[in-house]
């Protein structure tokens, strides 16, 4: 939580640019040449991500540190997510993306720019290539472009990215499938097939590339008040019109009017909540390894006791660090989730994170 703090308040500080001016008519560059760069940028930069591409370095200036950073950025994101893909017996096949831009500063030769990113990847099994999976991640980017020698590179950049993590501290172990699943239903208090097409429906910026990307606007955004995991996991469990209508009361509340309650908006406070109160239950909390690990108690592992429209909570150092909404299973059992900051859609659960990571399954109760 305090990483994707950090980063969102350097984002804000990056954006400052005090002699910036919007483009006039008689500037001889135009936001469209800048949306079209981009758009070539980020192009290759999905084809470089799936391995259909290797010479990303014409975009940027590799003496200069700042871009160099950026640069490192793309080849560090790149290196961990094949590595984490060869851990799971997984080849990455594809990966799609889409801007969009919300904003274009222009002064001489550079341009500064905000903008989110859409990115589909597609894997398959090893053994399975016939049938791939494709999942999103959404982030918001803060870059400035530079034109060198008629040419624009990327100068700096800085986003919130869900695969920055380390390759060489990635989790052993495979899921394992159940031969049967409960059906996706709304129960009697908890509307568990609602949930799940809420989570889906507001995945924001992960949700696709196409231009429907979105949050539910009744919602505050706590994206740069800390982070809106925990606000969009409460969404999809007590939104009462399109969401799992689980009655809001006690401390967990959202006022239309202001805001959500602390154990609305908190990843510790909704845990607790949800455990206390009797609308969820621990199906179990340990490292990835084990909970995928067969035993007596759990003969396709604690994961398989997973339902879509239950919880996972990510622990980092005792604290509960973010929380996603199971929102369905691969071809092989592998739980995948939704969720923001950074926006998820359909994404393996343990994706961007480290094997000192601590899970909490949380199973809501119908």
């Amino acid at each position: 939580m305090y990483k994707w703090i950090t980063m969102l308040l350097v984002c804000c500080l990056f954006l400052e640019i005090p002699h910036s001016r919007p483009v006039e008519a008689s500037s001889p560059i135009t936001e469209q040449e800048i949306k079209t760069n981009l758009e070539d940028i980020f192009l290759q930069r999905s084809k470089y991500l799936a391995e259909q591409q290797h010479d990303m370095d014409r975009y940027y200036d590799l003496k200069s540190t700042l871009s160099r950073h950026a640069y490192t950025m793309e080849v560090n994101r790149k290196t961990y997510l094949h590595a984490w893909a060869e851990h799971r017996n997984m080849k990455i096949i594809d990966s799609n993306s889409k801007i969009h831009i919300s904003r274009i500063l222009i002064r001489d030769q550079t341009a500064t720019v905000s903008l989110g990113h859409s990115q589909q990847i597609t894997y398959a099994y090893k053994d399975q290539l016939s049938q791939p999976h494709s999942f999103g991640l959404g982030t918001w980017h803060a870059a400035t472009l530079k034109k060198v020698n008629g040419q624009w590179i990327v100068w700096k950049e800085w986003y919130l990215d869900p695969l920055e993590e380390n390759p060489h501290r990635i989790s052993e172990g495979l899921p394992l499938s159940p031969p049967h699943r409960p059906e996706l239903k709304d129960g009697k208090r908890y509307k568990r097939k609602q949930a799940v097409a809420y989570a889906n429906k507001y995945a924001g910026m992960a949700g696709g590339t196409n231009d429907k990307v979105r949050y539910n606007a009744k919602y505050k955004n706590y994206n740069n008040l800390g982070g809106d995991c925990t606000n969009f996991a409460s969404q999809a469990l007590g939104d009462p019109t399109e969401g799992g209508r689980l009655p809001m009361r006690g401390p967990w509340r959202y006022h239309f009017s202001k805001g959500g309650t602390r154990t609305w908006v908190q990843t510790d406070a909704l845990k607790n909540f949800l455990l206390y109160s009797g609308y969820g239950k621990t199906i179990a909390k340990d490292s990835f390894s084990k909970l995928v690990a067969k035993t007596a108690t759990h003969p396709y592992g604690a994961i398989g006791e997973l339902e879509a429209g239950d919880l996972i909570a990510h622990v980092m150092n005792n604290d509960v660090d973010h929380f996603s909404v199971v929102t369905g299973f691969d071809q092989r059992g592998y739980p995948l989730v939704n969720s923001h900051t950074a926006d998820r859609f359909q994404a393996p659960f343990d994706l961007g994170w480290d094997n000192k990571t601590t899970y909490i399954l949380i199973h809501i109760q119908d």
